[in-house]
């Protein structure tokens, strides 16, 4: 029943996204706005109710619930272990991405699947998501209010996925976690918490191209990561 209710909400909502943009009807009120957003408590409690990642990425097909949708190719929802203890965090998907429907696959994505292999662990030991999962035009950082309609999603898959180790990639995964004071350049390598769970900063891959001085302190970063996990893949930095 609550389902099938969530089903009629997210119908309602393209029709009035529709609507309004050929101009068939007059603006909504704020309190309507926010309905049809998908900010109520039915969704809330639905979303809290949903316990696997499928039924999660079902749920987040055709999502409207910011302006990202207009121009996307694909939800990028996020793949890997569905059981993992460690979970990769970014901040959104690139062009590359947007085609493939999968997170990290350009020349970043590439530096960072070397590096999770340097840990001694492949894509498919760890999960990897961003913060949205819908491409900014131009590769722009995502605005606020896409990350406010976005979040509830990495919510869900986080608590789903109940990792023992969070890494985020880059200053918007990890101010979206853990505060926006948060300053990539003075307090990464330290650890952090997001309910209870560990969370290790550290800089997003396409930093680590533009400045590779910084891999070492990646490295440094990935390796309390596997001492925190037990993992023991001697002194392998070769992510080049």
């Amino acid at each position: 029943m609550r389902e099938d209710l969530i089903k009629l909400l997210r119908d309602l909502r393209k029709t009035i996204s529709l609507y309004k943009e050929i101009d068939l009807i007059p603006p909504l009120s704020p309190e309507t706005e926010s309905f049809f957003k998908g900010e109520t408590e039915l969704e809330k409690a639905y979303l809290d109710s949903i316990n696997n990642l499928d039924e999660l990425r079902k749920y987040l097909n055709g999502c409207i619930k910011c302006k990202l949708h207009k121009n996307r190719k694909n939800i990028v929802f996020g793949e890997g272990n569905p059981n993992a203890e460690l979970v990769f965090v970014g901040e959104a998907p690139g062009r590359k991405e947007d085609i493939e429907g999968r997170p990290f696959v350009g020349e970043a994505g590439r530096l960072f699947t070397r590096i999770i292999k340097a840990m001694g662990l492949e894509r498919k030991d760890v999960y990897i998501c961003n913060v949205v999962k819908c491409r900014p035009p131009r590769n722009r950082d995502p605005e606020p209010d896409e990350i406010k309609a976005c979040f509830p999603f990495l919510e869900a898959q986080l608590r789903i996925i109940s990792p023992k180790v969070i890494c985020t990639l880059g200053r918007i995964a990890a101010q979206t976690l853990l505060g926006k004071d948060f300053k990539i350049t003075k307090q990464r390598g330290n650890w952090y918490s997001y309910k209870d769970i560990p969370v290790m900063p550290t800089f997003h891959p396409a930093y680590l191209l533009r400045n590779p001085s910084e891999k070492k302190l990646v490295w440094e970063d990935m390796k309390k990561i596997m001492e925190k996990l037990g993992l023991n893949a001697g002194t392998n930095k070769n992510t080049q």
